[in-house]
Formats: structure tokens, sequence, C-alpha cells
């Protein structure tokens, strides 16, 4: 079985990430993230940036931040690297090929959802390579009950709840966890189309392109729910979980990739 992503549907995240309402809700939910943790600060890691569509957005909305990113597919972190500018490698998020320490900041979107992803080995990688008192942001795909044709294409084998990420996070050693539920006024028309109108397992995904009036009228709704975001309202349930946390004191360098090599390829923090 293959448990990678794939490459047509890199071809449509390719197509679709700069300009499709759930992309640019997605990098609106994580920019609004990132600038409650505070001003840019050392280098971010985007883990698992796929084709780079986030590293582009960041790119024009924090110019002061340094980035890199990391993708497992190499014709993925080629395209990343050309349509960001920032420099991506190619490796698995199970063993990050940088030193301990290296990022003050990281950010992985919709990956510890993924087949081929070590949840508990990703997420030892992150708080490894953050330096400490490194800010965490991550998003993931919420409540096994929506699984659907979706996910089988982009090979999500999990979803999750918000205390169950919580406490995952907990347990990896992070710490100041904050987490809420996003994509909620848009939930039932996720439920309809996931749960009704493709629920057959071979559908393909939802990356597609949307007519213009209606790609436009959902990105209003996912506007309006930033907006009220921004008041402090939390929402009980959406299609996704975001997450910020912070890194404790980091552990010993990953032994596969000694100290001297893994400095090598990561800029300083």
């Amino acid at each position: 079985m293959n448990r990678g992503v794939e490459p047509a549907e890199y071809q449509l995240m390719d197509a679709a990430e700069d300009g499709m309402w759930w992309y640019r809700s997605l990098h609106g939910q994580v920019l609004d993230a990132l600038a409650a943790l505070g001003p840019p600060e050392g280098v971010l890691l985007d883990a698992g940036c796929g084709t780079g569509g986030f590293l582009a957005r960041l790119a024009a909305a924090r110019p002061g931040q340094r980035a890199m990113g990391l993708e497992y597919f190499p014709a993925a972190a080629a395209r990343a690297a050309a349509k960001s500018g920032a420099a991506v490698a190619a490796g698995s998020v199970n063993a990050l090929p940088f030193a301990a320490g290296s990022f003050r900041t990281l950010v992985s979107l919709d990956v510890l959802c993924h087949a081929a992803v070590d949840p508990a080995a990703a997420l030892a990688e992150f708080r490894r390579v953050l330096a400490p008192g490194g800010r965490l942001v991550l998003n993931l795909p919420a409540f096994e009950w929506l699984h659907s044709a979706h996910d089988l294409r982009v090979h999500n084998a999990r979803r999750y709840t918000a205390a169950g990420a919580r406490t995952m996070l907990a347990a990896s050693g992070f710490t100041g966890i904050r987490q809420h539920y996003w994509n909620t006024l848009l939930l039932p028309l996720m439920v309809l189309q996931r749960k009704v109108l493709a629920r057959a397992p071979d559908h393909g995904s939802d990356v597609a392109p949307f007519p213009p009036w209606l790609d436009r009228s959902l990105l209003a709704v996912a506007g309006l729910e930033r907006r009220l975001q921004r008041l402090d309202l939390r929402f009980p349930a959406g299609g996704s979980v975001l997450l910020t946390a912070m890194a404790g004191p980091a552990p010993a360098a990953h032994p596969a990739l000694p100290a001297r090599e893994a400095a090598a390829t990561a800029p300083a923090p």
C-alpha cells in the first residue's frame, strides 16, 4: 500500500493553494496564531510544507520572519522552494534532519494525521529541534466520525478532538497549550459534502477548483469566523483543530544524525 501522498494530490494542492478558500482560511488561521505568539523571532520551520503555499503566504505577511521548510516528497520540496523562495529540505517528520534547538518556531499543518507519520515520534522530533521556549503551531483534522473519501485520497489515517490533541501534546512535553476548533460555521456543509454527496470510497479529494462565486462566499464565511475568534469566541466543534504550545528543554540530539552534520543543515535560531 502506498502510504505517501499521491503525486496527483500534490499537483492539485500546488494549483489550488494560492487561491482556494480552504487554503486561504487555513493560512489565515495560522498567521493569526503566530501574531498572537508575538513578533517574528529566530527561524521558523514548516514541517510537512507540501508545495510551499504557507511558506509563500508567510513571506508576504511577515517579511521579517526567517523560514525554511521540510517535505517528504522531493518533487514537492523542490516546488515549495521555487514557490516560496525559502530553503526546503527533503525528509521525514519522523526523523528531522536538523540539530537540536535549531528553530524558534515550528508550524505543521495537517501532517500528524498522515498514514506515513508516527505522531509520537514526530512530536518528539518537533520538541527536539525547537529551542527551549520555542513555539509550536499545529493544525489537525477534527473528529474521527468525519473520516471520508477525502481522507482516503490524501492518506489521512487519523482525526482528532481538541481534548485528545491537547493530551497528546502534553504527553510529548509541550506546555502552555491552547487549542480551538475552527471551520465551524461551514461544518454543516462539510458534513453534507463528505457524508452524503461524496461518501463513495472512490470519490476524489475535496481539493478542486470552485466556481468563483462559491469560493468567495465560503471565504467570506470563514473570514467572519476569524473575526469572531479575535473577539475570543470559541466554538465547541469544527472541521479542524488548531493548537499552539511551548517547548521545554530539548532532548539529546537524534542518534541517527551527528550534531555536526545536523547543524550544517539549518540556520542558527
